[in-house]
């Protein structure tokens, strides 16, 4: 990035361990961190301490929202708190990077999409499983130059571990994590739009429910959905069932399927096959093949430093991110709800 200025960057929540990627693919590129502030002593705090050892914590966040020279506020507040925080960055003239989910309500998307418009701010929402993956980044590349046809169906599985002990009170408040499919599941439809090239989607059925917790009835432990674009659609589930005996955190998986082929993504391990993540396997009329992705690069983060500076929306537009926080919250609100 040496043909743009310096990107400062600052944190205001932290209390999702997602926010470690954040700050290091930010910082592995060259942007400079001037500071974090989170409301208590959060359980990933001693975690982004010891990470990021230089980066000094300060006492009121309104010290990083008024400093001019910062450019793009990173958060990954409580689920609920997010909004929030993006509307007075944005109100505060700085663009903002969020974790999923962006918001927790149709009421709090409204307000995002206001201020977002009135400000002229960026707002994005990192979506990880798509732009933290490079087997995606391959699997785009694919896709695009026609290799399996015209996409007509993903199917995008998303499992994983509950990690009981580790997690904190709001994460098994629905209020304050806006419900799986809201959650998790926007990852899922954001790959949807995004292969199959449409800008919105139907949501044919979905359906939640606490099928294995019942001593934690806040959770929502399986989710699924059925879209539908055109001749287009997508399968999604999201549970958080992953036994103890995986050697990672889940097995998730995306296929598309086109005319002419299909891929599968193994994202983040090849269970009883080849080590590590981000495999990728492409089948079509030439033939079948395996792709080893872990060394195909993630543009997101520097398309969005680029983004800051040109004004543009080449690492997501507006239309793109929003639709899918609509469509998840829209699934999650008339989601049929399922007993054990």
């Amino acid at each position: 990035m040496n043909d743009y200025p310096q990107l400062r960057f600052a944190v205001i929540g932290i209390d999702h361990r997602h926010i470690y990627d954040q700050v290091a693919s930010l910082l592995a590129i060259g942007a400079q961190c001037v500071g974090y502030w989170t409301h208590d002593e959060v359980r990933t705090l001693d975690g982004f301490v010891k990470r990021f050892p230089e980066i000094p914590r300060v006492a009121d966040r309104r010290q990083l929202l008024d400093d001019r020279s910062i450019q793009l506020i990173v958060s990954a507040a409580i689920p609920c708190q997010r909004a929030e925080v993006a509307i007075e960055s944005m109100r505060h003239g700085k663009d903002v990077m969020v974790d999923k989910p962006g918001m927790t309500t149709l009421a709090q998307l409204n307000e995002v999409r206001r201020v977002q418009r009135e400000t002229g701010r960026i707002f994005t929402v990192n979506f990880t499983e798509r732009f933290e993956v490079r087997a995606v980044t391959v699997a785009t590349e694919l896709v695009r130059s026609g290799a399996i046809g015209k996409v007509l169906q993903t199917v995008g599985l998303g499992p994983h571990r509950l990690n009981r002990a580790l997690r904190p009170p709001w994460f098994f408040d629905s209020r304050a994590y806006g419900g799986i499919l809201a959650d998790l599941a926007s990852h899922q439809i954001d790959q949807f739009l995004h292969f199959a090239d449409v800008k919105d989607a139907t949501i044919v059925t979905s359906r939640v429910g606490n099928l294995g917790h019942p001593d934690d009835p806040g959770l929502e432990d399986f989710g699924e959905i059925l879209l539908a674009r055109g001749a287009a659609s997508a399968y999604i589930r999201v549970d958080w069932f992953t036994p103890d005996g995986l050697d990672t955190w889940g097995d998730g998986r995306l296929t598309i399927l086109g005319c002419d082929g299909y891929i599968e993504l193994r994202k983040y391990i090849d269970i009883c096959g080849r080590p590590g993540g981000d495999h990728l396997f492409v089948v079509n009329h030439e033939g079948s093949r395996y792709i080893d992705c872990s060394s195909a690069p993630l543009p997101y983060y520097t398309d969005l430093w680029r983004d800051v500076f040109d004004r543009t929306q080449s690492a997501m537009t507006h239309e793109h991110c929003f639709k899918v926080c609509e469509l998840a919250l829209e699934a999650q609100q008339q989601a049929e709800r399922i007993a054990p």
